[in-house]
Parts: structure tokens; sequence; C-alpha cells
């Protein structure tokens, strides 16, 4: 497993691998532009160039990208289904050239639409923007279950990726902050165990992409979005540790996106407490 938190681009990609080494990350998250505009960041061939020879010389293994909030999938509306496809292929495009492991979305929300209806917009625009590139994943969040939100739970991923046309570079990110506020109780190995023995019968582990490490503010079916820092939510140090040990995980980078110790994102020490927690957990699985 991959441990390493998300980090800031600012000043440039190859700043993302300094953070992430400062940070002592063996995997990296990213946003490709400002997470909450539409405006695409232009990245030159020096820049994408630079970055890949930073990430050759560090310890860092795997880049993730996170697809901006503002794309909904599953929208009506013409405009904002339009700007959400370009921003998505714009993600995946930037995928391509740096080698990312993945692009992480948010599948939607209803916002008020019919449910078959969206699920139906959104298999298309999967199906569109997979055309649209070349060789990044595209993966598919599961949510914390708000009234709405698609992807709450592992029929619900299973049937988005069934219609995004089964494609071979589609896959899931597993939150475990969301999948306790949606209900699913992951604290101990064997309810963790079941849940993946779900996921497997039902989507593939082949398609299990990335894992994020959130600890939850919020109670276990709340269906509240909210990140704590690891061992001080609903998770525990105990639930954090399940999760990071559960042997069919191993190998996928694994991305902290938790407030932080000052308030400012994931840092050192968050990343240090989640690789010592995963050795603690390996441990006891014996």
């Amino acid at each position: 497993m991959l441990i390493g938190p998300h980090v800031s681009t600012a000043g440039g990609l190859p700043r993302a691998i300094e953070r992430g080494v400062e940070r002592d990350g063996e995997a990296i998250q990213i946003f490709n532009q400002s997470s909450r505009a539409w405006r695409p960041m232009v990245r030159g061939d020096d820049e994408v160039a630079e970055f890949r020879a930073a990430m050759d010389a560090s310890p860092i293994d795997a880049i993730v990208i996170h697809a901006v909030y503002l794309i909904n999938a599953a929208s009506m509306e013409d405009m904002v289904r339009s700007k959400s496809l370009a921003a998505l292929t714009d993600a995946l495009r930037l995928g391509d050239r740096i080698g990312a492991a993945g692009v992480v979305l948010h599948p939607g929300s209803q916002k008020g639409a019919p449910y078959d209806d969206c699920m139906r917009a959104v298999g298309e625009a999967l199906r569109e923007v997979l055309a649209e590139s070349e060789r990044c994943p595209l993966l598919l969040e599961d949510t914390a279950g708000a009234m709405g939100t698609l992807g709450r739970d592992i029929d619900e991923l299973a049937r988005l990726v069934e219609l995004g046309g089964g494609h071979e570079r589609l896959g899931v990110c597993l939150d475990c902050c969301h999948l306790l506020a949606s209900g699913f109780e992951i604290r101990t190995p064997d309810a963790l165990g079941e849940l993946v023995d779900e996921f497997e019968a039902k989507i593939g582990l082949e398609r299990l992409g990335c894992l994020h490490v959130n600890d939850s503010k919020m109670p276990l079916g709340s269906n509240r979005d909210r990140h704590e820092n690891i061992g001080d939510g609903e998770l525990g140090r105990k639930g954090i540790r399940t999760f990071l040990s559960e042997p069919r995980f191993d190998g996928l980078p694994a991305l902290i996106e938790t407030p932080g110790i000052d308030k400012k994102g994931p840092d050192a020490k968050q990343v240090r407490l989640a690789k010592r927690l995963r050795r603690e957990g390996q441990k006891a699985r014996g």
C-alpha cells in the first residue's frame, strides 16, 4: 500500500512532488486545477517533463488526480453538463501525460432530477470522456449517502460501471469516511472483509484503483461527509488500522485528505501515523 497526502500544486506540478516528499509520502493526490473553478490550468510540456523527472528521482511511486468539485456528470442542465465533461476530459488527458494512477470523480448528484435519468446521464458521460482520453483510469468515488448523491453503495457503483459500458479504464475509489457515513460498519476485520467480498463479487477487485483514508467527524449512517484527522473521529485508530491492513488493498495508493493538525491539510504527522497503523494492523493479522 502506498500511503501519502493530498498536496497543492501551487507553483507548478513539480512542487507537488516536493510537498509529497516533505510529508513522507509514498503517493500523492492533486487537483489538476482549482477545485472550485471551471477554468483549466495550462500545463506545458516543460512543466510535465520536469514533474516526471522529479517523480522519478523521488520516493513517490504513484500520483492520483482528484477531479474538481464543480463537476456533476448527472446534471440535466446543458451548461453544467458541457463544462463538467470538458473539465473531466482535461483531468484525464493530464493524467495521460503525467502517468497518473487515476482520476477520482464524485459520480454526481440528482439535484431534484429523476434517479434513473441521472444514472443514465452519468453512464453517458463516462463513456464520452473515456473515449476522449487514452490511458488514465477514471475512478468513481463512493459517497457518504446524502440525498441525491450517486455512488452511495456497492450496488450503485456497480450499476454506474455497467452504465459506463464496463470500460476497462473505469474503476472505483473507496473512502473509509464515506463508507462509515453511508452506513457500512467497517471498523472490524470481519465487517470490512464482508464489504470487500461484496465489492469483489459485484464489481471486481481489479477495478479498485485507490483508497481515501479519512477519519469521520460524523457517526455511522449519518450520511454526512465530514473528514476528521486520523484517529480523532468515529473510525478512530482501530478503524483506520483495520482499513489499512485489509490484505486485498495491498499495493493501492491510499490518499489522506484530512484537515491536518494545523488545518492546512494532511501533514507528515498524519502520514506517519497512517503508516504506523498499517504496520500494527498487518502485524496483528499475522
